[in-house]
């Protein structure tokens, strides 16, 4: 019976694992150039005195589905969606270089050319500042050139290059903050054949209907566990009462 109850408890962990990673991407399902995360399950034996045969389930995030989302126009100077496997170089918040395919590019009140999430753009030169502009225009290799602001319309200057890297041959896994890293602590390599499109935008990868059907899938995983619990409280119960002594 302890068994029976103790197998239950580690499929629920796993099903409750499993729902909470489906949650974050339906909540992600309308944020730029998101990728689903997976989740892995595996068994973890409880060692100790005599033989091993208790194991329980962890649960965690492997990695993301790199299928690429839909990309749509939006006819905005600093979107950017990036073809094929490419993806932008950014600052993370400890100062290292990472990577996200997120193009709804921004402009601080300082210049900074930032991410939709506040993540500094890096460019050829680090991160990328813009002066004051009266137009913008973000070329095919990711070149960004500017009119300054009341100059000449046809003094146009080259502000920096999108640092465009290709994670073909590397192994990037997602982090918490959501973006990509090389495993190893490395840097990947800049890619010089990497293209952008401007005035456009990647879309989250995620399927809403397919990811709504796992949840459902997920919960009746949850409610069954729940049944076989329940059916081992009625076994034991029941074979309480047979070695119960008659009144």
């Amino acid at each position: 019976m302890d068994r029976l109850i103790y197998s239950s408890l580690a499929a629920m962990r796993g099903a409750m694992s499993r729902q909470a990673t489906i949650g974050n991407n339906l909540a992600n399902v309308n944020t730029t150039g998101f990728r689903g995360e997976m989740t892995h399950a595996q068994a973890m034996w409880l060692s100790g005195k005599g033989l091993d045969t208790r194991a329980t389930v962890s649960g965690e995030v492997s990695g993301a589905d790199m299928s690429a989302g839909t990309v749509s126009e939006t006819g905005r100077s600093l979107d950017v969606a990036v073809d094929g496997d490419a993806m932008l170089t950014v600052q993370a918040a400890d100062g290292s270089e990472a990577y996200t395919r997120r193009g709804d590019l921004m402009m601080s009140d300082t210049g900074l050319l930032t991410t939709g999430d506040g993540k500094p753009v890096v460019g050829e030169g680090g991160p990328i500042t813009l002066p004051p502009y009266d137009k913008l225009s973000i070329a095919k290799d990711g070149t960004i050139s500017i009119v300054p602001a009341g100059g000449n319309p046809n003094d146009v200057q080259v502000v920096d290059r999108l640092k465009l890297v290709s994670p073909a041959g590397s192994q990037i896994a997602k982090g918490l903050d959501g973006l990509f890293r090389e495993t190893s602590g490395g840097t990947l390599p800049a890619d010089p054949d990497a293209k952008v499109r401007g005035g456009a935008l990647e879309g989250s990868n995620v399927n809403a209907s397919s990811a709504l059907i796992d949840m459902i899938d997920a919960s009746r995983s949850w409610e069954t566990q729940v049944k076989m619990i329940t059916t081992a409280q009625d076994m034991d119960k029941s074979a309480a009462d047979l070695m119960r002594l008659p009144d």
